[in-house]
This record gives C-alpha cells, sequence and structure tokens, in this order.
C-alpha cells in the first residue's frame, strides 16, 4: 500500500503572493544601529578626532597661528619643552593641587560615609556639600579674588581672633598656590561626595543588618563593607584627580593670571598660543599633557586593576 504525503497549500501573503522577508532579516533593521549612531559619530570625529590629529601635526612645525606658512621643525618644540625650565616647570605647580585633590578625596569619602547612616538633617548637609560644584568656575574666582584680597573676607575674620592679616595671600608662590590649592578643595568636594554617596547607597542593606547582628561597629563596616564596594569609584576619582589636578584653569587663571608663580601647564599653553603666537609650542606642550595624563592612567590602572566585588 502506498502512503502518499499530504501537503497543505503553501502560504501565502497579503493578495495571494508569498510572504515578503521579515523585518528581523531585512538589511534596513541590521542597518538601523548605525544610522543612530551616524550624527553622535559624526560629531565626535568632527570635534575631537580631527582637532587632536591637527594639533598633533601643529607640534612638529613652527606655526604662529595666524600665517598660512607651516614650516617643519621635528621635534624641536618637544626639545624646548623639556629643555627649557621656564616651560617645564610649571608641573611642580600640579603639585599643590594634587595634594589638595587628596584632601577632598579623603573629605568627601568621610562626609559620604557618615551621611549614609541615619542621621538628623542629612539632606541638609548633602546640599551644603554639592553646592559648590554647582556654582560656575568663572564666579567662584571672582568670590576668592575678594576673598583673599588685602584687608578682604578671611583677614576680616582672621582679625576678630586677633591673628595678625598682614599677608598678601596671592602675593608669593607657596600662599597663592596654597590658597588657589584650597579654592579647588572647596569646589570639586561635591563630586566625590556625590559619587561616594551614590556607591554606597547601592550597598544592600541586608549587609548592614548580617554585620549589626554580629557586632560589627562602623569601622568594621566601613573596612569590610564599605570599602571593597566602592572601590571602582575611588579609582575613578584618583583618575579624575590626576588628570584635573595636571589641567588646572580657570580658577588660577581668573584669580592671578598665572602671575607669582601660580601659572599651570594649561594657563603656559593657551599663552604660548594665543599671547606669543607659538601655536606650535603650544600644541606640543598639549600633546605631552596628553600623553602624561594617559602614561598616569595607565600606570594607575595597571597597579589598582578593577576587580569585580562580590560580597553576597
Amino acid at each position: 500500500m502506498t502512503h502518499k504525503t499530504l501537503r497543505g497549500p503553501a502560504k501565502r501573503g497579503a493578495g495571494g503572493s508569498p510572504p515578503g522577508r521579515s523585518w528581523r532579516s531585512s538589511p534596513l533593521r541590521r542597518a538601523t544601529p548605525w544610522l543612530f549612531l551616524l550624527v553622535p559619530l559624526v560629531l565626535l570625529i568632527t570635534f575631537t578626532y580631527v582637532p587632536v590629529a591637527n594639533m598633533v601635526l601643529f607640534s612638529f612645525t613652527d606655526w604662529d597661528g595666524i600665517s598660512p606658512d607651516r614650516n617643519f621643525t621635528g621635534l624641536e618644540n618637544y626639545r624646548q619643552i623639556f629643555t627649557r625650565p621656564e616651560l617645564f616647570k610649571v608641573f611642580f605647580v600640579s603639585g599643590y593641587y594634587l595634594a589638595a585633590s587628596a584632601v577632598q578625596i579623603v573629605v568627601a569619602l568621610y562626609f559620604a560615609t557618615v551621611l549614609s547612616f541615619d542621621l538628623r538633617f542629612r539632606n541638609l548637609f548633602k546640599g551644603l556639600l554639592f553646592f559648590p560644584y554647582l556654582v560656575n568656575g568663572v564666579a567662584i574666582g571672582f568670590v576668592f579674588l575678594y576673598f583673599f584680597q588685602d584687608g578682604g573676607t578671611l583677614d576680616s575674620v582672621l582679625s576678630w581672633f586677633g591673628a595678625d592679616t598682614d599677608h598678601a595671600w596671592l602675593g608669593d608662590p607657596t600662599s597663592a598656590n596654597t590658597s588657589l590649592a584650597g579654592v579647588s578643595v572647596w569646589r570639586f568636594t561635591g563630586l566625590n561626595f556625590v559619587l561616594f554617596l551614590g556607591a554606597i547607597q547601592s550597598i544592600p542593606g541586608e549587609l548592614y543588618e548580617a554585620a549589626d547582628l554580629d557586632g560589627a561597629g562602623k569601622w568594621q563596616q566601613f573596612r569590610h563593607i564599605i570599602a571593597p564596594s566602592i572601590k571602582p569609584v575611588v579609582t575613578l576619582s584618583v583618575i579624575l584627580a590626576i588628570s584635573g589636578s595636571l589641567a588646572v584653569f580657570e580658577i588660577p587663571y581668573i584669580m592671578t593670571g598665572g602671575a607669582t608663580g601660580t601659572s599651570t601647564f594649561v594657563i603656559q599653553t593657551v599663552k604660548l598660543a594665543f599671547q606669543f603666537n607659538k601655536t606650535g609650542l603650544a600644541s606640543a606642550a598639549a600633546v605631552v599633557l596628553l600623553l602624561i595624563i594617559l602614561l598616569i592612567t595607565w600606570i594607575q590602572r595597571r597597579l589598582v586593576p578593577d576587580d569585580k566585588v562580590d560580597l553576597v
């Protein structure tokens, strides 16, 4: 007996025609993510990578930023940066801001830990700590310019306690750089505070409850629960602190203009390009700064790799 296989009629699409290709397999669907990325990629390449490439090219020339003539000078600009003391010594000014960054990280971590627990008026303290970061840097520069001037706010407060106020806070390199670094602590502590607080609040509450049952105090909770959990955020803050201390610009530029030994590497680069018309040398300085930041970041990532935190 012969068995015949019965087959139903072929499926037809609308109008009796075979169904078309599905949306999942269509080329348009595969191209859709790239279409959404097209505009951001064009903007990124146009305003980031092309200027960086031009900056690298300019660093090998003696271009003044105005003339169409660009004479190739090889590594002469880089040789000047590392051999002329007046060009390279500005890196030592970054040491003040690096020390200030360490202070602001410690202060921010302390307040983030304290305010993560149940405390009266903690929302008020959160706002007070984060508020300076919301203020425009130019406004902060002018405010503290009057704060540190002779007979200004700081001298008036010190005179109330009988302290000697006959001191020019922005008159010599040591006190000027220390004062400017103190302003950066006041301004950027709030940013680190918010980063640390967000990381601490993401820790499961069950861990604190278990620690309380085991009799762990606040210090033990910080050491064994909070510190390991926020390690990636602390690493990020350290990277931002190092790069930020090397690229300080607006506050010292507004308050002192780089005078009295407060010129930073960025201020010097801006003056080379726009005041002395040495765009080639300024481009080389910018490339050196970029390479130093990348090198420090790479070393820091090698020394302190990001480990996956698993506390539960």
